[in-house]
């Protein structure tokens, strides 16, 4: 009887271990990708309705068909009117709840304007300009507006500026009062305000940095429309194209080819009415006043200089010696060019030997209300690089058993041997010199003819701010030679140092290697302007007057260049920004729309048509190629979705072959044992 049992039980096992090498060679398939999921979450349900009337309480949820995320809820959902405390934003599974924390106002309409930041949880496709609105009364405001908001000086589009409506149409508003309406800009600057009443209204956008809805910090960037707007709506007719999509496996055949996949087919065009909230294409152009607050940064001393740094510009801050005989020549001093630096070259050897010197100081500082009150700092300056002081021994020793270093005046210099016609040279010593008006005849200046170098005259000034700098202008002639020489120990620096050689040649392009521009402009009447030449990052290189509706670039390189034209109000050659309390605006710039190409040798008109500047299209005319905020490509992320899918299907699929060949060792190993077993049975 016991044997029996033994032998039962023995195969019962051999079954069992059978039973699992069945299931362990079984293959294990995972589930094909198919097209990858591009849609957003959709709304089921919420709590208020949708534009519900005679809401009390202040929590919201809105329930989808799947699991989302809501991504940086603190910068990305706006809730208007402005909110003193922060709302509590939660989203659990397929839920998002939102608890408004301040007490309703009566009679308003609410709306949380999520923007993009809820997002499904496998791709986070976002639901793209999603908003829910209710109001504690028994209307729900629904007029809109809507347009885009640009950088001022190069039309980028801005990311993340409040955008908001005064009813109150006071100039002061902006700064002493909340927005009554509120939204912010997406990825490509644009925005909508929704809920807002009938009625007139003045438009700011915010750069709100202290989230306070006010302009009370003037370093925060603004934009602000001069013109009232009254929001309205009217019945309007879009066409909705639908698409037949292409066969999925016939797209990924194209790529895999090299080929473009197939354009999609039009199924049908179909006339859709809805209401138009307008104005719907406002453009606001953001700048910052140029507002920097004014105080004394720090100071610092090397053995030889002084320097004060501000931390903004102070041309009129005063400076006296304290603690030393200021009637004499002491110092040279140097600016930096927006002149929030000044450096003092110390020239009195007693006054560099001195441990401590003090210096008073007065300037203009910014109070805490943004005001400009005069200060005064004594300030002390230790040399602190200054070592102890050794025997007399140990200094003689020294002394004999050191060679003295020969230091010379360094001149920097911008020289090439390769020269541009339009470049002027510029030289910089790294110490003061003495004896500077007659620089500019230790300097020679030689062209190449036939074989020998002529002196020619050279035409020397002194930078305005920096007197170590210095320019040398001349008109270059196509394809000659020249060379700059300046002999040693010629110059002098004003503690003792004395220049090497600088002899340098270098030869200035031939005109064949040259392109001539010259670009036709209209649309911009008597307004002085000027255009600029940029790179491809967007990057000013060039820039040339417009006079008579007409710009000239000489001797351009070749290359692929485009452009930019400023009208410069107030004709001082630089763009300029606006000023709120003075009610300007910026100076307005505009974008060409397309490159220009250049060749060698070769004059080009851009005339047949000439540039027309229009300023109705500010939003649209900057090339993409050189845009830095760019708009989201869908196919792009629909491309790198698939690949992200198709990596973890390849991973998914090396996982369980490896989980497979693992269970079949083991089930091999355990079929030994089982086999063993019997046999003793």
């Amino acid at each position: 009887m016991i044997q029996l049992i033994k032998k039962y039980i023995a195969l019962s096992f051999v079954l069992s271990v059978i039973v699992l090498i069945a299931v362990a060679c079984a293959s294990i398939a995972s589930p094909t990708g198919g097209p990858v999921d591009l849609d957003p979450p959709k709304v089921v349900r919420s709590s208020p309705g949708f534009n519900a009337t005679q809401v009390k309480n202040g929590k919201v949820t809105i329930e989808f068909d799947e699991n989302v995320t809501i991504k940086n809820p603190s910068e990305n959902v706006i809730i208007t009117p402005p909110q003193r405390a922060f709302p509590i934003i939660r989203g659990e599974n397929r839920k998002v709840t939102v608890e408004l924390r301040d007490t309703l106002l009566p009679n308003t309409t609410y709306t949380i304007d999520f923007t993009d930041a809820i997002v499904d949880n496998n791709e986070e496709n976002p639901l793209e300009n999603f908003s829910y609105s209710f109001s504690t009364g028994d209307v729900v405001d629904s007029l809109a507006i809507s347009g885009k908001v640009l950088s001022a000086d190069n039309l980028e589009p801005v990311k993340g500026m409040y955008v908001g409506l005064h009813s109150n149409l006071e100039d002061s508003a902006f700064t002493k009062i909340k927005f009554d309406r509120i939204s912010r800009t997406n990825d490509a600057g644009t925005f909508t305000i929704r809920g807002v009443a009938p009625g007139k209204y003045k438009l700011y956008a915010l750069d709100d940095t202290n989230r306070d809805y006010m302009y009370d910090n003037p370093a925060e960037a603004i934009a602000f429309m001069e013109t009232i707007i009254e929001p309205t709506s009217e019945r309007a007719v879009r066409n909705d194209t639908i698409f037949i999509e292409p066969d999925h496996n016939h797209n990924h055949e194209a790529e895999a080819n090299n080929n473009q996949p197939p354009p999609k087919e039009i199924d049908t065009i179909k006339a859709v009415e809805y209401t138009r909230f307008l104005p719907d294409n406002i453009v606001l152009r953001s700048f910052k006043s140029g507002f920097q607050r004014q105080y004394l940064q720090k100071h610092e001393r090397s053995p030889r200089k002084l320097s004060i740094f501000f931390g903004a510009a102070h041309p009129g801050a005063v400076v006296e010696p304290f603690n030393f005989d200021g009637e004499k020549d002491w110092a040279v001093l140097e600016k930096t060019a927006k002149s929030d630096t000044l450096i003092y070259w110390l020239k009195d050897e007693e006054l560099i030997k001195t441990d401590t010197l003090m210096l008073r100081v007065s300037y203009m500082k910014t109070d805490s209300l943004n005001q400009l009150v005069s200060a005064t700092d004594t300030l002390r300056f230790i040399d602190r690089t200054r070592k102890k002081d050794t025997s007399k021994e140990d200094k003689k020793k020294k002394k004999e058993e050191e060679e003295p270093e020969i230091v010379f005046l360094t001149i920097s210099n911008n020289l090439n041997s390769t020269w541009d016609t339009h470049k002027n040279i510029y030289l910089e010593f790294n110490e003061p010199i003495i004896n500077e008006d007659s620089l500019i005849n230790k300097i020679v200046l030689q062209q190449k003819v036939d074989t020998v170098y002529n002196d020619i005259p050279i035409q020397l000034l002194p930078d305005s701010v920096n007197p170590r700098k210095y320019t040398i202008k001349n008109r270059w002639a196509y394809g000659s030679e020249y060379q700059i020489k300046i002999d040693s120990a010629s110059i002098h620096s004003i503690y003792g140092l004395w220049n090497n050689k600088l002899d340098q040649k270098f030869k200035v392009k031939n005109e064949d290697q040259y392109a001539q521009l010259a670009i036709w402009v209209e649309g911009i009447d008597s307004i002085p302007s000027f255009m600029e030449i940029l790179d491809k990052s967007d990057k000013p290189i060039r820039k040339s007057r417009v006079i008579d509706n007409v710009a000239v670039f000489k001797d351009l390189d070749p290359g692929t260049y485009f452009f930019r034209i400023i009208l410069d109000s107030n004709n001082n050659g630089v763009w300029d920004t606006g000023n709120y309390d003075k009610k300007i605006q910026p100076e307005l710039v505009y974008y060409m729309g397309k490159p220009i190409e250049v060749k060698a040798n070769f004059e080009i008109e851009e005339n047949d048509p000439p540039w027309r500047i229009d300023i109705n299209n500010l939003d649209s005319q900057k090339p993409l190629e050189i845009t830095k905020q760019k708009p989201e490509d869908k196919e792009a992320r629909r491309k790198k979705l698939e690949e992200k899918d198709a990596k973890n299907q390849r991973n998914r699929e090396q996982n369980n072959s490896n989980n497979t060949n693992t269970n079949r060792s083991n089930s091999n190993r355990s079929s030994n044992t089982s086999n063993n077993n019997y046999n003793q049975y």
